[in-house]
């Protein structure tokens, strides 16, 4: 079963497109990175996925998720988790960790007068917390958390509705390398056969062993994709940084460097 497909998504902002005909689709289970230099539209085309973004009404564009062109997007929020470097100051709160995690189950921030949390959340909560190392920061308040802390925090919110496809945008940015390679980790168990995972990254070394596809873009395009073995070469990435990019792997993780 298809998680999602767009085809020939066009993006345009103050006169100047951020995607141009971008197609991409993916089936339950597969796992996909996205690497490209600053403004290929990667982050653009996450949110494209996630209706977040829509894309210019052409004849040609054409979207679904799970099969279906159209969806309530309140329904969306618990089949699809997000987890982006632009939610960090949205959740720097003085809600705490634990409470930021169940709010997830009602796609908001915190709660309000309408949401009712009963026990089974709270322990929902406290599993998601615990498989991200964070269940003994629980009541710390958001905005005391360093932002590998939060990253981690706001990554268990996107886990606990259980959803098919999971969008991380660059969810480690920021962190130094003891802690990527700690939610590395985390992000392998979230691996599953039967949920889909789009990565968006900049360091090679994020991509978790799973991933099966790699999507390179540039200048608002998808230019190639393949497998690991395909794509993350020296000549395919120094055509795609327009500079000599070198590239190392060991155990199945790749690192390049100019």
């Amino acid at each position: 079963m298809e998680a999602f497909r767009i085809e020939h998504a066009d993006v345009r902002r103050d006169g100047k497109y951020i995607l141009s005909d971008v197609s991409i689709k993916a089936e339950i289970g597969e796992r996909i990175a996205i690497i490209g230099p600053n403004g290929a539209g990667k982050s653009t085309l996450v949110d494209v996925i996630d209706r977040r973004v829509y894309p210019l009404a052409t004849e040609r564009y054409k979207s679904s998720l799970f099969g279906e062109e159209r969806w309530i997007v309140s329904e969306l929020r618990v089949k699809i988790g997000h987890v982006s470097p632009s939610q960090d100051e949205f959740f720097r709160t003085t809600y705490t960790a634990r409470e930021i995690v169940a709010s997830g189950l009602h796609a908001s921030l915190g709660f309000d007068f309408h949401h009712e949390i009963d026990p089974q959340d709270w322990e929902k909560a406290d599993r998601e917390l615990e498989k991200v190392s964070m269940l003994g920061k629980k009541d710390r308040t958001m905005n005391t958390l360093s932002t590998g802390e939060m990253r981690r925090v706001l990554l268990a919110r996107a886990a606990i509705t259980e959803p098919s496809i999971l969008l991380l945008d660059e969810a480690t940015a920021g962190l130094d390398f003891p802690s990527r390679a700690d939610l590395r980790t985390t992000i392998s168990n979230y691996a599953t056969e039967n949920r889909t995972i789009v990565m968006v990254t900049h360091e090679l070394s994020e991509i978790i062993p799973a991933i099966d596809r790699i999507v390179l873009m540039k200048d608002g395009k998808i230019v190639m994709e393949g497998n690991k073995e395909e794509t993350l070469r020296e000549d395919i990435l120094s055509d795609l940084y327009s500079r000599k990019v070198h590239v190392a792997e060991a155990d199945g993780i790749y690192t390049a460097f100019c």
